[in-house]
C-alpha cells in the first residue's frame, strides 16, 4: 500500500507538468505555416513535426489532429511523415474579404501526452479580380460658372484583391477640361477625383463625356472602367448641408427586414430646383447596398436584407446629398449591429476511447472543444454532465475539455454509459446543446463461476443404463466472452478412492452428469462426489459444489421364502391336532424381500389346497388358521400351496407349499407307545404344552408386531425430521406387511418351534434363536440343506 502510494502522486505530478507544458506551449507564439490562394485540394503545405521539432516517429505516436473552428477541414495531416496537405481549394476573398493578412487559425491536438499547438494559415493573395465599378455610368452636373480647380468626387471602384495586386491607380480620358488625380482617406481606401482645368461654357458644350479607368498593381495589371457623362447646368451658389457630419444607429441582429435604421437630414438655403435635395450612397461596396436601402428624397435608411452580428458587427455608410444645381455634400452613416444571443454553443469531439477496461484507473475517455459564435456574455460557456456517473470534467486550454473516469469501474455492475456532454451560454435566455457520448466498459476476469445451488442431489433408478444422463450442474459466471466461459470436471474424493470414477462421468462443457455403468440398489445406495468449474479467463477462477446420487430402488427381487424351507427336501409336516377348534393357529408362512419401500411390502394367497374349506390363510402376515372343526374324514396329509407378492409395479411373487398332517396327538406319526395309558397320559400333557406354546408364540408375534409399527414411524418420523431422500406413502395397505427388506418381523431372529425327534418325553424347545442374521437367498437354502435339524420348525423374522 505504501508504494501504492507514492506512485500515485507521481502521477498525478506528471500529468499536472504535462498539462503546464501545454499550456505554455499554447500560450505561445502560435506557429505559421502559408499557402496562396486558388491551389489544388491535396496540394503540400508544411511538415509538422519539422516545424514543431519533432522527429518523424515521434510525432507518429502521439496521435497528432488538426482541429479547425467549427466543422471546416482546410487542412489533412498525415500521421506516418507529418506532412500537411490542403483539404479544399482555398478563395482568400471568400475567406477573409478585403483583411490582410488573411489568417486562419487552427490547433495542432497531440496525445501521449496530451499538448495543444496554436497555429494559423496564411492564406496569401493572386490577382484573380479585375477593379469593378458597380454603375455603368456617372451623370455630374456641374454649373457653368464653375471655376477651375474644383475638385469632384468620382465613384471608385471596387477590388477583392488586396496588397499590390488591389487597387493602385485612375486616369481619365483625354480631354481639356479636366484631369484626375487619386486621394486616399483615413480609412486607407483610395477614390478618384476629377480636377477642372479650365471652365465651362454651357452654351458651347451642355455635355462632355468621359472615360474613367481603374488599373490594379498586378503582373499583368487588370482594370476597369464608367463612364463619366458631365451636364453643364446654371449658376448654383448653395451648397446642400447636414445637420450632422456623423450619425450613429444601433440596430439588433433580429431586426425585421423593412425597419427603419436612421433618417439623415440636410437643407439648401437655395430657392427652386436648385433648393431640392436627393440623397444617394457615395462609395457604397455591393453588400451595403443589398442590406440597406435609402429613400431619395427623405433620407430614410431601411433594412433590406437581415443582419447578422456574427458576420459584420458594424456598417459605415457615406450618404451624399445633392441639390437641383449639382453641389453636394457628404455625411457619414456608422450602423452598429447589437448582438443577440441566438447562437446555441457547439461541442466538437477530437477524440474518444471507448471501450476502456474495468480495472483502469483514472483514465482519458475523450478530448473535446466549445465554441459559440455570439460574443460578450452570449459566447461564455459552461459544461457539465450527469451527476450519476463516475466520470469528470475537467477544463484544458482555449474552450477544450478532457472527459476522465474517477476511478475503477466494474463491468458487472454497468457495462455501458450514456454520457451527455451539456454545453450551455450564459446569455439570456440562455441557449444549450447536448452531446451523447456512449462508452463501453470492457470485461476482465475478476469474477468466479457460482452454482445455481449450494449442493444437488440427483436421482437414478437402478439397473439403468451404461451412459444414461442422471441431470446436471449448472453455474454462470458474471463476466463475458471467454473469462464467463465455463468448463466442469470432478475432483478426486479424499479418500483416494477412485472407484468414483468408474460410476459416473461429467460433460465438462454443459454440466451434464451420466452414469458410466448399472448401479445395483441393494448393493449401493448413495454416493457423492465435488464438481468443480473453471472459468477461462487467466489467471482462471473456480468453485465448488457437492453432488450426490441417491440410487432409487426398483422391484427386481422376488419374495423368499424363509418357512417353510422350499428346498426340495424331506418336507417339514407342520402338525395340526384333530380336535383344533375353527381359528386355530395351525401354522406361518415367513417371506422376506430385498427391495426396499412398497417394492418391499408383501402378501399372502393360498390358491390350492387339499381340502380348500378347511384353512385360511391371512393375506397380511401369512398365518394358516383353521377355518372349521376337523372331521374324521378330512385326509390326514393336507397340501397346501400359496402364492406370496410383493406390491412392485409389476409385482414380483414366488410360490410356497405348506404341508400339514392332521393327528390325534403331536407324536403319533412318529412315536410308539408301549403303555396306552402311560402314552395317553403323555399326549394330554404334550398337547396342553403345545396350546400354551402356541399361545406364547401368537403373543410374542403379536408384541413384535406392535414394535415393529412403533420403531418403523418413528424411523420415519426422523428421516423426514432429518430431510431422508424417500418418502414412504402413509395409505399402507391393510393387507400387506412392511418386511424392511429382511421379513414380517422388525429383527433378524429365527425361532425354532418344532418337536424333538426320538425324545420319549416328548420335549419340546420354543422360540430358541438360531440364526442371528438374515441369510441371502442362495445361502438360506444352502443352511437348509445342511442342517436337517431345521426340518418341521417354524421360523420367525
Amino acid at each position: 500500500m505504501g508504494r501504492e502510494g507514492e506512485v500515485i502522486p507521481q502521477q498525478r505530478q506528471v500529468f499536472f507538468l504535462l498539462i503546464l507544458l501545454s499550456v505554455s506551449r499554447a500560450a505561445s507564439e502560435p506557429e505559421q505555416f502559408s499557402v496562396v490562394e486558388e491551389m489544388e485540394r491535396g496540394s503540400f503545405v508544411a511538415n509538422v513535426a519539422k516545424a514543431l521539432g519533432l522527429e518523424v516517429g515521434e510525432l507518429s505516436s502521439r496521435g497528432p489532429r488538426v482541429v479547425f473552428k467549427g466543422k471546416k477541414e482546410y487542412l489533412q495531416l498525415n500521421r506516418r511523415n507529418g506532412d500537411l496537405f490542403l483539404g479544399e481549394k482555398l478563395d482568400r476573398e471568400e475567406l477573409c474579404g478585403l483583411t490582410e493578412p488573411c489568417m486562419l487559425p487552427f490547433k495542432i491536438l497531440l496525445d501521449n501526452p496530451f499538448q495543444i499547438v496554436r497555429a494559423e494559415l496564411i492564406v496569401e493573395d493572386i490577382n484573380d479580380h479585375s477593379p469593378v465599378f458597380l454603375d455603368t455610368e456617372v451623370i455630374l452636373k456641374i454649373p457653368e460658372n464653375t471655376s477651375p480647380g474644383t475638385v469632384f468626387v468620382l465613384e471608385n471602384a471596387q477590388d477583392l484583391d488586396v496588397g499590390n495586386n488591389g487597387l493602385q491607380n485612375y486616369t481619365i480620358s483625354p480631354n481639356s477640361h479636366f484631369h484626375s488625380q487619386i486621394r486616399d482617406n483615413s480609412k486607407g481606401k483610395r477614390y478618384p477625383e476629377l480636377v477642372m482645368d479650365k471652365a465651362l461654357d454651357r452654351e458651347e458644350q451642355p455635355e462632355v463625356r468621359l472615360t474613367l479607368t481603374a488599373v490594379d498593381g498586378g503582373a499583368p495589371p487588370r482594370s476597369g472602367t464608367i463612364q463619366v457623362r458631365i451636364l453643364v447646368v446654371d449658376i448654383n451658389d448653395n451648397t446642400p448641408m447636414f445637420t450632422q457630419s456623423q450619425y450613429e444607429a444601433q440596430v439588433p441582429e433580429n431586426s425585421s427586414i423593412g425597419s427603419k435604421v436612421v433618417t439623415v437630414s440636410a437643407t439648401d438655403l437655395d430657392i427652386g430646383n436648385y433648393g431640392e435635395i436627393y440623397y444617394t450612397f457615395m462609395h457604397a461596396s455591393e453588400n451595403i447596398r443589398k442590406t440597406f436601402q435609402l429613400t431619395e428624397k427623405s433620407g430614410e435608411l431601411y433594412l433590406t436584407e437581415k443582419l447578422d452580428f456574427e458576420l459584420i458587427q458594424s456598417y459605415i455608410i457615406d450618404i451624399q446629398a445633392t441639390d437641383g444645381g449639382g453641389l453636394s455634400s457628404e455625411c457619414t452613416v456608422i450602423v452598429q449591429v447589437i448582438d443577440l444571443n441566438d447562437n446555441p454553443p457547439e461541442l466538437t469531439i477530437s477524440s474518444l476511447n471507448s471501450p476502456i477496461p474495468e480495472n483502469s484507473p483514472e483514465t482519458v475517455v475523450a478530448v473535446f472543444s466549445v465554441s459559440d459564435l455570439d460574443s460578450g456574455e452570449n459566447g461564455k460557456m459552461v459544461c457539465s454532465i450527469q451527476d450519476d456517473i463516475p466520470f469528470a470534467l475537467k477544463p484544458s486550454v482555449e474552450n477544450f475539455y478532457t472527459l476522465v473516469t474517477e476511478g475503477a469501474l466494474d463491468r458487472e455492475s454497468r457495462a455501458e454509459y450514456n454520457i451527455t456532454i451539456t454545453v450551455m451560454d450564459l446569455g439570456s435566455p440562455s441557449l444549450k446543446s447536448e452531446h451523447n457520448l456512449t462508452v463501453l466498459i470492457s470485461d476482465i476476469n475478476d469474477n468466479s463461476p457460482i452454482f445455481t445451488q449450494r449442493e444437488y442431489k440427483l436421482y437414478l433408478q437402478e439397473n439403468n443404463n451404461p451412459a444414461l444422463h442422471i441431470g446436471s450442474v449448472n453455474a454462470s459466471d458474471k463476466d463475458s466472452g471467454i473469462n464467463a466461459k465455463v468448463t466442469y470436471s470432478l475432483l478426486p474424493p479424499e479418500t483416494e478412492d477412485l472407484l468414483l470414477f468408474s460410476y459416473i462421468s461429467i460433460n465438462s462443457d454443459n454440466g451434464h452428469v451420466y452414469a458410466l455403468r448399472s448401479l445395483d440398489y441393494e448393493a449401493i445406495q448413495t454416493f457423492q462426489f465435488t464438481v468443480r468449474a473453471v472459468d477461462g479467463g487467466s489467471p482462471s477462477l473456480s468453485s465448488q459444489v457437492l453432488v450426490q446420487i441417491l440410487v432409487q430402488d426398483e422391484n427386481d427381487n422376488s419374495p423368499f421364502v424363509l418357512y417353510p424351507l422350499q428346498n426340495g427336501t424331506a418336507p417339514c409336516n407342520d402338525l395340526v391336532p384333530r380336535t383344533a377348534e375353527p381359528g386355530y393357529l395351525v401354522t406361518k408362512v415367513v417371506a422376506v424381500d430385498r427391495d426396499w419401500g412398497q417394492n418391499s411390502w408383501l402378501s399372502y394367497q393360498l390358491i390350492k389346497a387339499t381340502d380348500p374349506g378347511l384353512f385360511t390363510l391371512w393375506a397380511h402376515n401369512g398365518e394358516v388358521h383353521t377355518a372349521r372343526p376337523i372331521s374324521d374324514r378330512d385326509a390326514i396329509k393336507q397340501r397346501l400351496l400359496v402364492v406370496v407378492k410383493d406390491n412392485g409395479q409389476p409385482p414380483l411373487s414366488t410360490m410356497a407349499t405348506v404341508n400339514v398332517l392332521l393327528v390325534d396327538g403331536f407324536s403319533e406319526p412318529y412315536l410308539k407307545f408301549p403303555d396306552a395309558s402311560k402314552d395317553q397320559v403323555q399326549t394330554d400333557s404334550l398337547t396342553t404344552h403345545l396350546v400354551i406354546s402356541l399361545v406364547s408364540v401368537s403373543c410374542l408375534f403379536l408384541v413384535s408386531v406392535i414394535m415393529f409399527i412403533v420403531i418403523r414411524l418413528w424411523k420415519r418420523k426422523r428421516d423426514a425430521t432429518e430431510g431422508g431422500h424417500f418418502n414412504i406413502n402413509d395409505s399402507f395397505p391393510g393387507h400387506l406387511v412392511d418386511v424392511n427388506s429382511t421379513g414380517t418381523l422388525s429383527q433378524s431372529y429365527q425361532y425354532e418351534v418344532c418337536l424333538t425327534s426320538g425324545s420319549g418325553t416328548s420335549e419340546f424347545k420354543f422360540l430358541k434363536p438360531i440364526i442371528p442374521t438374515l441369510p441371502s437367498t442362495e445361502g438360506s437354502r444352502k443352511d437348509s440343506i445342511e442342517n436337517p435339524h431345521l426340518r418341521n420348525s417354524f421360523y420367525f423374522t
